[in-house]
């Protein structure tokens, strides 16, 4: 028969996926084939047929399902996630076929009965981010559901996906009420403009006419904040908290609501060749109204003084003076080589993408611009972020020669140019989990003192304290970095941890619950909430949470942590896991 031409439609596409499949294959091969064979015949495929679907592939542990309804197929995946919590009613937790749910409202391509396309995609992605026996769907599902089913799904915000560029919003809901829990936590309060004069800096448009050319718009924007950061007399918001506008049009008074900052910095980036024209403008973000517009035309050699051009216009308008030091250190700053400053900027795009194979690029773009300018700091701390980063998640073969290689690196970047505080951010980072914490301890504090609005130094210092037992303080330090970087999901998850620690239990759950709308995926987060659960009595709180942790991640291990996490007070992981074996947790489930 001759092949079908590929043709497209809109489709609602459900994507499931069986949690831990592996850990129980390992565990029982045949019996899990088994049941999971079982389950699709007489849970799933009657459910599709009810609800009007088709499943087009099989993936093994998990199925694609198309519906031409996006309430059929919201309803569906409902139905099929309190249907297979019956049937595993009468299991044991670990032999139990949990599944995650996605669905998707999207363009797809018709070849023969398989299907393709952006629409199947997402949905897969989306699948990933659901709760153990829940449901997440996308947006555009959600606009054609709601108020049309009796399903009340939560608001679980953005989120990056692989392979995706834009973000994907998606909504969630779970059987369990504990799985939902985390989703209802009250949102912060705006924070308050500070005592400083506050600035944002949001993403840079590309002008290129080359979209691949974006990395170069972000590395200047990356630039200015930098640059502004180091001011001792401004207040600077963060890098990933202005990046979370990158794409969009915001309203610049609710950019200043949402920062709590009185000046926000827009502008866009053209690239010619080796020559750069950089519009910029200042917008007050409590009226709207602009400050001022300039714009820097350059060759790319001079992209040091272009952003120290910008740094000084704002620092003028905003009557702010700079300390004899600051002053000193933009002195030295000359021209820069166009490759290696191109190779640097593409170097920090691929470390973000926090994955091995980026990691390794990120390396060799490096060592390439360190070959034509060795006196590059920058370089020499970045190659130490990366050995930190793949020792930390055990990519590229990381062992502990890895932490001696970052330290290495850090100190290089210091002796390059000492005034560069991201050497000294390193050298702190390094230190740390070579449990040299008081060492640590002076690198980070004299990364703040030459970058007073680094939130990631007051978190690697809160960090360092944390470890050392100074609980109060590290609390203290974790919420000056969230101030400076409230989208940065991670230092919530520190105060929850110091917070705990303290024994101040509600507050910590209020942060822990707020990290978890930012970063759903999070098994380190639950593993706390599971531990907390455990020392306050709510013990059936505790055992969900730690189904969780184990659904996402099936090889977690409290024994890693103990040996990994660098705590001064040996006793510290043993009391926190005693609240879990208080509600009923295997101790061998605690440890690898």
């Amino acid at each position: 028969m001759a092949k079908e031409s590929i043709r497209r439609r809109l489709a609602a596409i459900l994507a499931a996926d069986t949690v831990g499949y592996s850990r129980l294959m390992e565990r029982d091969e045949k019996s899990t084939h088994t049941l999971l064979m079982a389950r699709w015949k007489e849970v799933l495929e009657p459910l599709v047929g009810i609800h009007q679907g088709r499943v087009f592939k099989r993936t093994g542990d998990g199925v694609l399902v198309e519906f031409g309804s996006a309430v059929n197929a919201v309803e569906c995946a409902a139905a099929l996630q309190q249907a297979m919590a019956a049937a595993n009613r009468d299991l044991p937790e670990d032999r139990a076929i949990v599944l995650r749910v996605g669905v998707n409202l999207g363009d797809i391509m018709v070849e023969d009965s398989d299907l393709f396309g952006d629409g199947v995609n997402v949905a897969a992605r989306i699948e990933a981010l659901a709760d153990p026996g829940g449901v997440a769907i996308s947006d555009g599902i959600h606009e054609y559901v709601h108020g049309r089913t009796d399903i009340d799904f939560v608001d679980s915000g953005y989120h990056e996906v692989k392979n995706i560029e834009r973000p994907v919003h998606i909504w969630t809901w779970s059987p369990k009420d504990h799985a939902r829990e985390p989703l209802n936590i009250a949102a912060e309060p705006p924070p308050q403009l500070p005592a400083k004069p506050s600035i944002a800096v949001l993403p840079f448009d590309n002008m290129s006419g080359d979209p691949e050319q974006g990395y170069f718009a972000d590395g200047i924007t990356e630039d200015i904040i930098t640059d502004l950061s180091k001011v001792s007399g401004l207040f600077v918001i963060a890098r990933n908290s202005s990046f979370a506008y990158k794409g969009k049009t915001p309203d610049i008074r609710k950019v200043s609501r949402e920062l709590g900052v009185r000046y926000v910095l827009e502008g866009s980036v053209r690239r010619a060749a080796n020559r750069i024209r950089i519009n910029a403008q200042m917008i007050d973000g409590t009226t709207g109204g602009h400050l001022w517009a300039e714009r820097y035309d350059r060759g790319l050699e001079d992209i040091f003084a272009v952003q120290d051009e910008v740094t000084r216009t704002i620092v003028n308008a905003l009557r702010v003076k700079l300390t004899a030091g600051e002053e000193e250190r933009r002195e030295s700053r000359g021209k820069v080589d166009p490759e290696a400053y191109d190779l640097l900027v593409r170097s920090r795009q691929a470390i973000l993408q926090f994955n091995a194979l980026s990691s390794m690029e990120a390396r060799r773009m490096l060592h390439r611009v360190l070959e034509i300018d060795p006196g590059m700091a920058a370089a020499h701390a970045s190659l130490s972020i990366i050995a930190l980063t793949d020792f930390i998640n055990q990519w590229n073969g990381a062992t502990p020669d890895n932490l001696t290689q970052a330290l290495g690196l850090a100190q290089e970047a210091i002796d390059t140019d000492g005034s560069e505080p991201q050497g000294h951010y390193t050298l702190a980072l390094a230190l740390s989990w070579m449990r040299r914490l008081d060492e640590a301890e002076h690198a980070a504090e004299r990364a703040i003192e030459l970058d007073p609005n680094s939130a990631n130094a007051y978190t690697a210092l809160g960090t360092i304290r944390d470890f050392q037992g100074r609980h109060e303080e590290a609390l203290a330090l974790y919420t000056r970095a969230h101030r400076l970087d409230p989208q940065f999901d991670l230092s919530l998850h520190f105060q929850g941890r110091a917070l705990l620690n303290l024994g101040r239990f509600d507050e910590a759950e209020v942060a822990f619950k707020r990290r978890l709308l930012l970063a759903p995926r999070s098994d380190m987060t639950r593993f706390y909430l599971a531990c907390l659960y455990g020392r306050t009595g709510r013990h059936e709180e505790a055992r969900g949470y730690w189904r969780e942790v184990l659904g996402v991640n099936p090889s977690f291990s409290v024994d890693h942590l103990r040996r990994s996490l660098p705590y001064q007070d040996p006793h510290l992981m043993d009391r926190l896991v005693e609240g879990l074996r208080e509600a009923g947790v295997s101790i061998m489930d605690c440890v690898a």
